[in-house]
Order: structure tokens, then sequence, then C-alpha cells
């Protein structure tokens, strides 16, 4: 027999999981819904000094008097906490962890780095600990807010009231005190649940892999296997059935595999689509210029790429072949090209990417062979948001915008922490600006809905968007699909920028 052991998320209790609990138990499975230390009905034990370690040893003392061969645990969002610390203390008993619509916290990582709301880190109490006062618990969020905690998306008005009426506060302790892991555990079988109403699917977290990021790779190794929900971040409300069916499939051993190896080249340092002339390219700081042959200053176009990237990775963006790519390209037609790296690693880091590319700008337009009055700025994928202030408030020497496979408001994954930056709102100021947009039609789900967000608002406000269409293409499509369609979207796309430039 296999025995399910179920964490749920921060405020909540065992409670949660009783739709789910009640579909195991008919499969013939053992099932453990969790009521951690001061949550649900246990409330009046936590303190001050209630941290992760006293939901860890929880979780521990359950483990210790099931008796079924196989337990497999599950943690929904911070619950992942205890559930890693608890199997690290345990490595022998366990047969799966899961991850439900949960991170991937390393040692010394606490709960709180995980939390998608910058506005709950910061309302939370300065201390916490033996000797704190009365000031050691997060309240729950009122019904209004629970989407800081995730989407709420699929989950009945019912759900949803006995969620907030059951919620209990948070001990401080268990969001800030890091997850300490000797690695014991390391080698478990994992499965991933996705819920993509409320961050990436399986697609985007290949992506991910693929940039090459060594803290992702493990994510590639065969006892890892993911699920997709269409749901938001409470399926056990949401979509009780089918999370019970995913748990014991994946207590089986089922789910999909990535199919990015370690041994494969990584799709972004694959050629760029087309055979460009090499140029002249010199580098200031983290910025590379692409020069043409030209006697008088000449205009520029600055690609900014996506993210989050990791610090680690290399080589840097500015080297990726299909921006280097773009760099010659416009500089073999008489425009400087310039290709720079942002600090875009978190996303948290919107802002500073923001200052990064703004200070690049401003290098750029201050050197003598570059017309400082005919700029265009083209932004991809992740990088797309960076857009926003620029679209707001046009200065007077951006001659165009342009983007491609962007994403041009905040996705559910990334919810908050990118908010300020939402093209889909800021098109509306943008005037007559030209806007070239391209938009790939094999493009991720997530991100095609806010590439329509934007088309929509910009329609409402009559913006001037030309729309370069690749029905074929994918993201990130210049070093993965080298056809005559991408090939003319490129040209085409470069051609208009060019020709706003020149206008």
């Amino acid at each position: 027999m296999t025995a399910f052991i179920l964490v749920s998320e921060a405020h909540t209790g065992g409670w949660i999981w009783r739709e789910v609990a009640a579909r195991l138990r008919e499969s013939g499975a053992e099932v453990h819904p969790v009521t951690l230390t001061g949550m649900g009905e246990r409330r009046h034990l936590a303190g001050p000094g209630t941290d992760l370690e006293t939901h860890i040893q929880d979780v521990v003392r359950l483990i210790d008097h099931v008796d079924a061969q196989r337990v497999v645990m599950a943690g929904h969002g911070y619950g992942i906490h205890p559930v890693l610390g608890a199997a690290d203390r345990r490595p022998e008993r366990i047969a799966r962890i899961v991850h439900l619509d949960a991170g991937l916290p390393q040692d010394g990582d606490p709960a709180l780095k995980l939390v998608p709301d910058q506005a709950v880190r910061d309302r939370l109490p300065p201390r916490s600990g033996e000797g704190a006062g009365d000031d050691w618990r997060v309240p729950p969020p009122p019904v209004d807010e629970w989407q800081r905690w995730g989407s709420l998306a699929g989950v009945p008005a019912d759900a949803l009231a006995r969620l907030t009426r059951y919620a209990a506060p948070q001990p401080v302790g268990t969001l800030t005190q890091p997850l300490r892991l000797s690695g014991a555990g390391s080698e478990l079988p994992v499965t991933g649940v996705l819920c993509t109403a409320n961050g990436p699917g399986i697609a985007m977290v290949e992506l991910q892999v693929g940039l090459g990021d060594p803290r992702l790779q493990a994510l590639t190794d065969p006892r890892v296997s993911f699920f997709e929900l269409d749901t938001g971040h409470w399926p056990m409300l949401s979509t009780p059935g089918e999370l019970a069916d995913v748990l014991l499939r994946a207590a089986k051993g089922e789910g999909r595999r990535l199919s990015v190896t370690v041994s494969e080249q990584p799709t972004h340092l694959r050629p760029f689509l087309l055979d460009v002339p090499k140029r002249p390219r010199e580098r200031v700081g983290n910025v590379d210029l692409h020069l043409p042959d030209a006697e008088n200053p000449s205009p520029t176009v600055v690609f900014v790429h996506g993210g989050p990237i990791p610090a680690g990775v290399r080589p840097t963006p500015r080297d990726w072949p299909a921006f280097v790519g773009y760099g010659q390209y416009v500089a073999g037609l008489g425009a400087v090209g310039v290709t720079l790296d942002h600090r875009l690693h978190d996303l948290s880091d919107y802002g500073r990417a923001a200052e990064d590319v703004a200070e690049a700008v401003e290098l750029v337009r201050a050197d003598p062979r570059v017309d400082g009055d005919r700029v265009a700025l083209w932004y991809f994928s992740g990088g797309g948001p960076l857009s926003a202030d620029w679209l707001a408030a046009p200065p007077p020497w951006l001659r165009c915008v342009a983007a491609t496979y962007p994403i041009l408001a905040p996705l559910p994954s990334r919810g908050p922490a990118e908010s300020g930056f939402r093209p889909a709102t800021a098109v509306r100021t943008a005037g007559h600006l030209p806007i070239v947009l391209t938009r790939v039609g094999l493009e991720l789900p997530e991100i095609a809905v806010t590439v329509e967000e934007f088309l929509t608002a910009a329609r409402d406000c009559d913006a001037n968007v030309e729309v370069v269409d690749v029905p074929l293409g994918h993201h990130g499509f210049e070093t993965i699909d080298h056809t005559g369609q991408t090939r003319h979207a490129v040209r085409h796309a470069v051609r208009s920028v060019l020709g706003h430039l020149r206008s």
C-alpha cells in the first residue's frame, strides 16, 4: 500500500485536503493530511518559537508512525519546505516527493524567498522567535487578497469562503528560518505538478532549463517527472478529482520527462538563421556596438534580451548567436546595432534591469558615431516588460519600439513583482510611436495571452502597431526554425524598424 503525506500552503491545515484525501482513499491508498503546529485546529499550539524546524519535526514524527512501505510526500507551496526537511532526515522511508505548485528551495533558503508577492514579504513583522513579543505572526489574508499567495482560478466561491474562515496566522519563524538540507534526500524521485493558471507549464520549464542554469539541470534526471493542471494555485479546492488522479499517477512514477538533456547544444547557442557579413564589434562595459561603414553619425537599434537569465550563465546574452546576428545584420544595413547584458537574473530584478537598459541607451546616444536623435529599442521574450516606461512616455529621440515573441503583461508565474512593467497598459499613452511586433504562431500559451492583451489595448487606443506574423515560428525561432518563413520575418521586421529610423 502507498501512504500519502499531504502538507499544504501557509495559513492552511489538513482540512484543505478533504476532497482529495477522500478520493485517494477510495483508490485504496492510506492518506495523512498534515496539520502543522499552529495551523488549523492546532493553532493554539503556536508560539513565538514556532519555526520551520517545528514543522519539519511534525512531518518527521508522522513518517515514523506510518507503517506503509511506500510513502509519497506532497508539499503545496510553503508545504514543500517541511516536506524536504523531513525527507532529508528520513530518506530511506520516502518513495517520491511531489512539488505541488511549489518551488525548488535549496539548502539555506527560507520559505519567504519563494513567496510570490513582495507586498507579503514587506508586511512581515521585523522579529520572530523567543522574546519577539506579540508581533510574531503573519495574519491570514482577507478574502479579496488570497491571490497574493497564488491564483484563485477555478476555486468556487464557497471553497474560497471556507479557505478564509479556517485560515490561521502563520508564525513568522516558519517563513524566515533557513531550510537546512544535508543532501541525504537529493537522490529521491521527484514529481512536479505545475498549475498553469498560476505559473509556467512544462514547455516554459524546458525553455528555462535549456538556458543552462546549473540549478535546474537536476530536472532533466529521468527520476524527475511532470504533470500539468489547468487551474490556479489551489487545485485541492478547484480540481480535487484531477489532483487525486495526478498524485496516484505520480506515485506510480508516471509523468512527462523533460526533453532537454545536458549533452544537447542549447537552442539559444545554435547558429543565427541568416548568414550575415561580419562587421566590426566594439565592447564598452556591458554594451557591444556593431558598427556600420559610415562617415556620419548613424541611427541605432538597441537589442534588449529577455530573462530572467541566471547570473552564472555563460556566454552572456550579448554573445548569443541570435543577438550577435541581429547586431551584425543591422550594422551591415547602415545602422549601429547595440547588444547589452542587463541584470534581469530574478523576477524581482526588473527595476534594476530597466536601469541598466536606460544607462546603456544614454551611453550609446552619447557616442559620436551614433545619431542620438534616431534610436529604436527592440525587446525579446521576458525583456518585453522593460518596454513599458518607454511606451508610456516616449522621448522624442525614440523613433520605434520593436518586440519579438515578447511578454507584454505580467504572467501568472511572475505575479505582482512584474506588475509595474505592463506594456499592455503603457501602450495606451504611446501616441503614434511606431511599434513593430513579431508574433509567433507556436508561442507558449501563457505568453500568447499577453500579446493578445497588448494588441487589444493597442486597437482600443489606435496605437501605431505593425504585426509581423510567423505562423510556424516558435519562441526563440532565430536559432530553432531556419525556414524561409522565419528568415522573411526577420528581414521584414528589420526593414520596418530601419525604415522608421530613416523616415
